[in-house]
């Protein structure tokens, strides 16, 4: 676990800096002879060290502006990953490395009075302090020129007077601000405040302490970095740490304070502090990390938070791949160009499951009512580095009292256990998300959807949703969607219905009900997704005449008389669905659809009734969702989906999200499936794994209503993580099903799962254990010849 070290403010641009002494032009060679580094901290040493020790006739030079024996922060954490790499790169530093580290495999959870141990993790640290003197010798001995208490000089003189300058100058990079308009950096700054302290003792395992104090939570995160001392951070939201007075206390007053909050976890001792400060942890992402010969590494390039440890990870495996890549690359444009093309999809990674775990410890209010062992699992797999498989792993006696007290049977994963709905009682948790095939003709779904839905109900899931099935011919988004407004395109819907009721007696089948409003008459989307059709447009009609795009058709304002009318297309379209034989109906108000456009402000601009406030935003589609439950059989459930967040500024947040479904639950939805995005064409979305999930989180535990999970779930391990967490009820996949219909009935045979919650039909049976491969047990030789 590292920290963000924040240096001491430099001085304003103008202010003349210390020059080398002889400086020499740079080489013209492509091996990079004169080298300049900005930043005495472990990258930065750790660059240094190995650019000597490749070349030795290399020049390089150290500028670090504090004092070789000064420091912030306390201890630091390398992963066994990283460990590997600096014994195969150097193997002295490792040697004193190992000498130095503290290890142990337990993490404590404590939480209302009850302390939760999962085992095996397998964690060394040492302290910051030592590293930096180990890599200091290192450095010296190697010939390395160390200039401490040293301003470095202006980036672009170093630029002009070296073959390579590596800014190592941490989160403040004055190098980064110097050339910003090349590296464009993004800097974003999150809602807790957190200290680095340290205490006197070093604690038995990695633990995380909860205070729910009378101004809100406090969270402490602790870890041994030497016989005799561990590394404390208190954290807490900004509001709690205002309201707790931090804000008027000295750096001594502050430090007894955590020390009599968390008492109990330190034993009654006391803490200390090395020039300690409350401080906001910032995301650093840079768009281009080299200009020129000017090339960033570690928290000048990127910062993660430091809940998942990686600060120094990273910056010591940037040092790894900028030596490597300059050994073995033709030219220094070519080798700054690899490593960039090498570290930022690691780093892009990393930082995903920084921010997963960062917001999840600021949300840490939402799961304090969960059961210990489930809070302390939903602690773990915060990030989704470490998942449901990954800690049975590690752990599994803990993991299997989890799922006891979750309530799976004997040998039942997670995801495998039922889950009720009004009447309908779901075998299993996973769900084919409703995914558009633009295969209809006349908006009837043909043999393709026959295939198509029936493949995914034999492949064992819970319940299979269709596509958007459109209410109106002109609600459709293009000329191949399917519909329910006729009575020929029900009967062809009863045909699927009946043939998946019949041939996968269990699985349950929804229809998901939506009009496209302003995103229609377009395209199929492999001839152009949301572009409009060459010819053969109809009319567009939304809650305020905006175009989707600059080029789409622009749509009319709906009059109260035609919203009428619409409320009524969706109603016949509810019950010819009842009459299909559907088990679920699903609402469509999300994706920037007709209900979902008027959900956002950023679609929504309307000054009668149906716009202005949220609540008269929500005016339309809560009387569409009362019409249509008023039809739909009362035994039957009913869901709506929805856009948490716009992904753009001035649309629905994730605040205005939870109101959102509020309302739809206060109106008698069962879920809400939860997505996001695509309501405007300029978002800036925020893939990664799961990356939708904590929108349905914060839902799931701030509402009370059970939720859908969508948005890059792939694996049945992911599945099992988000629902043993609570983090979510059911989970929809998209993409991993039209890799394989089979998808659940295929992770039920890799986890040695043969139960009710998956059922493989009559005829695939004898598929149900997996192929047979080639041979790869080739025997070994018997005898070793010597030479």
């Amino acid at each position: 676990m590292e920290g963000t070290v924040t240096m001491p403010t430099p001085g304003a641009r103008g202010t003349a800096r210390p020059a080398t002494t002889n400086p020499h032009p740079p080489t013209k060679t492509n091996r990079p002879l004169q080298v300049a580094i900005i930043g005495g901290g472990p990258g930065g040493l750790y660059a240094a060290a190995l650019l000597k020790r490749l070349a030795p006739d290399r020049q390089v030079t150290l500028w670090e502006r504090n004092a070789p024996d000064d420091t912030f922060g306390f201890g630091v954490v390398l992963s066994d990953e990283t460990l590997g790499g600096i014994e195969h790169a150097d193997p002295v530093v490792y040697e004193a490395l190992q000498k130095d580290f503290v290890r142990w495999d337990d993490i404590d959870i404590v939480h209302r009075n009850t302390r939760q141990t999962s085992g095996g993790h397998g964690f060394a640290a040492l302290g910051r302090k030592r590293l930096l003197e180990i890599l200091h010798d290192r450095c010296h001995a190697l010939g390395v020129e160390l200039r401490f208490s040293s301003e470095a000089p202006y980036p672009d003189w170093l630029a002009r007077t070296n073959d390579l300058v590596i800014a190592a100058d941490g989160v403040n990079s004055t190098t980064r601000e110097a050339y910003a308009h090349v590296f464009r950096p993004h800097v974003a700054t999150h809602h807790c405040r957190y200290i680095w302290l340290a205490a006197d003792f070093a604690f038995d395992a990695f633990r995380f302490e909860i205070a729910e104090t009378e101004h809100g939570v406090m969270q402490l995160h602790g870890y041994p970095y030497a016989p005799d001392a561990s590394t404390v951070i208190v954290e807490m939201r900004e509001e709690v740490w205002r309201a707790a007075g931090f804000e008027d206390l000295d750096e001594t007053e502050s430090v007894e304070r955590c020390a009599k909050i968390f008492a109990d976890a330190l034993g009654g001792r006391p803490l200390r502090s090395n020039k300690s400060a409350w401080t906001t942890f910032r995301t650093v992402v840079n768009e281009r990390w080299s200009h020129g010969n000017v090339v960033l590494l570690g928290d000048a390039a990127h910062t993660a938070h430091f809940s998942i440890g990686s600060g120094t990870k990273l910056a010591v495996e940037d040092a790894l791949a900028l030596a490597a890549c300059l050994e073995e690359q033709p030219s220094l444009d070519e080798a700054l160009t690899a490593y960039e093309e090498e570290r930022k999809p690691v780093v892009a990674s990393t930082q995903r499951a920084a921010r997963a775990s960062l917001e999840w410890f600021e949300n840490l209010g939402l799961h304090l009512d969960q059961p210990p062992r489930q809070f302390a699992f939903n602690l773990l797999t915060r990030s989704r580095r470490v998942t449901h498989d990954n800690l049975r792993l590690r752990d599994a006696r803990f993991t299997s009292a989890v799922e006891r007290e979750f309530g799976c049977p004997p040998g039942t994963p997670p995801m495998f256990t039922p889950f009720r709905l009004r009447g309908l009682t779901l075998r299993n948790r996973v769900v084919v998300s409703p995914m558009d095939m633009y295969s209809a003709a006349d908006g009837i779904p043909g043999d393709f959807h026959l295939v198509h839905l029936g493949a995914r109900a034999l492949g064992g899931a819970g319940l299979v949703m269709t596509e958007m099935v459109c209410v109106s011919e002109e609600g459709r988004i293009t000329p191949g969607c399917t519909g329910l407004y006729t009575g020929r395109q029900a009967e062809s819907w009863k045909r699927i219905t009946d043939f998946v009721h019949a041939q996968s007696p269990g699985t349950a089948i929804g229809v998901q009900l939506g009009h496209s409003g302003r995103k229609g008459s377009t395209r199929l989307m492999w001839e152009g997704m949301d572009e409009p059709l060459p010819d053969g447009n109809w009319p567009l009609a939304a809650a305020s005449p905006l175009p989707y795009k600059p080029d789409s058709q622009t749509p009319r304002e709906l009059t109260r008389a035609q919203l009428t009318d619409i409320r009524e297309q969706f109603t016949s379209a509810a019950w010819r669905a009842a009459r299909a034989g559907f088990d679920l109906l699903e609402l469509h108000c999300a994706h920037g659809y007709l209900l979902s456009g008027f959900l956002s402000p950023l679609t929504n601009r309307r000054t009668d009734a149906y716009g202005g406030s949220p609540a008269k935003r929500l005016r339309f589609p809560l009387e569409v969702f009362d019409a249509v439950r008023g039809v739909w059989p009362e035994e039957k459930p009913m869901t709506v989906r929805i856009s948490a967040t716009d992904w753009a500024d001035g649309g629905t947040t994730a605040e205005d999200a939870v109101e959102i479904a509020r309302a739809f639950a206060a109106h008698g939805v069962d879920a809400v499936d939860v997505s996001t995005g695509q309501v405007v064409a300029d978002e800036h979305p925020e893939f990664g794994r799961s990356y939708q999930t904590p929108y349905a989180d914060r839902i799931r535990h701030t509402v009370g209503v059970p939720v859908i999970a969508v948005g890059a779930i792939s694996s049945w391990d992911d599945v099992n993580s988000l629902i043993l967490a609570g983090r979510t009820d059911l989970c929809a996949l998209a993409r991993p099903h039209l890799y394989d219909p089979h998808w659940t009935l295929h992770a039920a045979v890799e986890q040695d799962y043969d139960g009710p919650g998956v059922v493989w039909p009559a005829p695939y049976r004898a598929g149900s254990r997996r192929p047979q491969t080639g041979r790869t047990d080739a025997p070994k030789p018997r005898l070793t010849l010597g030479s």
